[in-house]
């Protein structure tokens, strides 16, 4: 992949438009449109393990990615003094995975051993500081070799009279086209290229979001948080073996419906004026029997007004699908069947660090560089697999 490099030179000439005020003695702030703030997001991931899907739960699970990402936001006041918002966001991942090149299981390396993902996006809000009301809508769109997703989103949310509460609804849809890479040994025709032709699968997803926010008092703040999701359509991975008791291997088969329904809650409560303690649960079921519990905890500590730290523990515990059987477990009477350990019973820790510069006159000589954080984790599953990230986030106003 070519790499691709964004100059602070370039994020300057972005930040050095500006909107004229209309200088009116009515304390009307801005017509036209301006920078906010410029987000860069740059992160490599790396990991191991033992169970990969695509030789029927067996195998590496080496994988690296490296994941760049800017995001632009702008905004303006309408005459009703409305403000809109506007998020435009591109994401390029280049990922290189073992499990992937071992769809041809002959070749000694394939075009499927690393890929290139590309995905845009671009939000509009528009908030109404007078009745508390605000209106969104987004597209976004991903690609990669054998995957493209086009979506579409809109959102309502309402403040309470006295500004401490709000509720916000979002709807999304999600159509999907997934090429059916078979293993080159379930293939017909003889035909095991990497530049053939692959018949699409198409894939929905529609989703809600709700949640309600509410400022209790000084100290804490709490949300409660829903999602209902419907898919339907391909929702296996065509790539993923399964082999069989009889030693025959086949392709992952699940259901074409799956209905998920996370509920959770958030807080945050303030330890005087340097600690916070951030606090999240979720609870998950889906149509396809998993289920799971996370729990979260964060805590920065303000070490100066201009640094913070913020270490962060991550629980996670699964029960798996009944779809899922180890290798050389299924049978012909099973009507789907995988071997996907991401769909079994496990257990996961994630924990880590972070640091937050955010000091008065800019990074580095830069002033408009606001904000500098650097974040790395270390995650395990207790069945043979870890991984490391490591995140850097640079703020430009």
């Amino acid at each position: 992949m070519k790499r691709i490099f964004l100059s602070a030179i370039a994020l300057m000439s972005l930040l050095n438009l500006r909107a004229q005020s209309t200088g009116d003695s009515t304390g009307f702030k801005t017509r036209k449109l301006k920078i906010d703030e410029i987000n860069l997001v740059s992160s490599y991931y790396s990991q191991s393990g033992e169970h990969a899907a695509v030789t029927g739960g067996i195998g590496s699970q080496k994988l690296s990615d490296i994941a760049n990402t800017l995001d632009i936001k702008l905004i303006s006041y309408d005459k009703k003094l409305r403000k809109h918002t506007f998020d435009a966001e591109i994401g390029i991942d280049h990922y290189t995975s073992a499990s992937s090149d071992r769809i041809d299981l002959k070749a000694n390396s394939s075009a499927s051993h690393a890929d290139t993902r590309i995905y845009p996006s671009l939000n509009w809000t528009m908030e109404n500081n007078r009745n508390g009301n605000g209106i969104g809508a987004g597209l976004s769109y991903s690609s990669e070799f054998d995957y493209q997703s086009l979506g579409v989103s809109g959102s309502f949310s309402k403040k309470t009279s006295d500004r401490n509460g709000e509720f916000n609804i979002r709807l999304q849809a999600l159509f999907d086209q997934v090429s059916d890479i078979k293993p080159v040994e379930l293939r017909t025709g003889g035909n095991s290229g990497d530049d053939e032709s692959y018949p699409r699968q198409n894939r929905r997803t529609l989703a809600a979001a709700l949640s309600w926010s509410q400022i209790v008092n000084d100290r804490l703040q709490v949300a409660l948080l829903a999602d209902v999701v419907q898919q339907s359509g391909f929702l296996s991975l065509p790539f993923y073996r399964v082999y069989f008791n009889d030693a025959s291997v086949h392709q992952e088969h699940l259901p074409d419906t799956r209905f998920k329904l996370p509920v959770g809650i958030r807080a945050s409560y303030f330890i005087g004026d340097k600690v916070i303690l951030r606090g999240y649960y979720r609870y998950y079921a889906d149509s396809w029997g998993v289920r799971s519990h996370t729990a979260n905890l964060e805590v920065p500590v303000k070490l100066n007004p201009f640094v913070s730290v913020a270490p962060f523990y991550r629980f996670y515990s699964q029960t798996g699908t009944r779809y899922f059987a180890a290798y050389g477990v299924h049978t012909a009477a099973n009507d789907y069947y995988t071997s996907n350990y991401d769909l079994s019973t496990f257990q996961s820790h994630f924990m880590g660090a972070g640091i937050r510069w955010t000091p008065l006159k800019g990074i580095a000589g830069i002033q408009k560089l606001s904000m500098a954080e650097i974040r790395y984790g270390h995650y395990t599953k207790n069945i043979a697999m870890n991984a490391n990230i490591v995140t850097l986030n640079l703020r430009f106003r």
